[in-house]
């Protein structure tokens, strides 16, 4: 009993060929150790970016006494009301750190708001209390941990023009954050430091005592 072997055409056994050679040599110019050769599949980044525009200018007035550094994880879960979450439905962790600044502003000071002895030895201060600034999140310490989606939001992600956007989570970062800042005592060391800072100043002008209080 004899069995017949297909061989293979000359013209396929020369493609595979051709084939097998441009797989090596491929493989060998990614391995390739020469110094400044490129990846053939490589990416290159460019950033083609525009010059910054100046679109207005601010008098600032106000005087930054203290800073505030703060971390929140936000737990962001979505779920559709009648499918499960494997087929709709995101879960997102995300550590947000982002920094809050207590400022008084000098700019409000009227005139009655400052007084000076006649010998010109005592000055009393009547400034407005610390506010807090608008938290500022850092991009280089803030991440997702990790993200979880659904069927239908990975196939809607694939024609989304922001696929996986983050605003959802870092949004919720910087309320948190704000929130955080205003349970803190990061005002009133504000406003320490600021008593501080005008005391030092006004006692190197000459002034034996510096009265501070602050108010509305």
């Amino acid at each position: 009993m004899t069995t017949s072997i297909k061989r293979l055409p000359g013209w396929a056994k020369v493609l595979s060929a051709f084939v097998l050679v441009l797989v090596v040599l491929l493989a060998g110019l990614r391995l390739a150790v020469l110094p400044g050769l490129r990846d053939v599949f490589g990416t290159e980044t460019n950033d083609r970016t525009g010059p910054a525009l100046l679109k207005s200018i601010q008098d600032m007035s106000r005087y930054d006494a203290a800073s505030g550094n703060f971390q929140v994880v936000v737990d962001l879960e979505k779920d559709a009301k009648y499918l499960p979450d494997a087929l709709r439905g995101t879960r997102t962790l995300y550590v947000g750190a982002g920094t809050v600044d207590a400022y008084v502003d000098l700019g409000k000071l009227a005139d009655k708001d400052v007084t000076v002895n006649e010998d010109r030895t005592t000055a009393t201060l009547r400034l407005p209390h610390a506010a807090l600034g608008k938290p500022a999140l850092d991009p280089d310490r803030s991440y997702a941990v990790s993200k979880q989606r659904g069927l239908l939001d990975r196939i809607g992600d694939i024609f989304s023009d922001n696929p996986n956007g983050e605003q959802a989570v870092q949004k919720l970062a910087v309320k948190h954050i704000s929130d955080a800042a205003k349970d803190s005592r990061l005002t009133a060391r504000a406003e320490e430091n600021t008593t501080g800072m005008l005391e030092g100043l006004l006692n190197s002008l000459g002034f034996k005592e510096v009265n501070v209080t602050y108010g509305t």
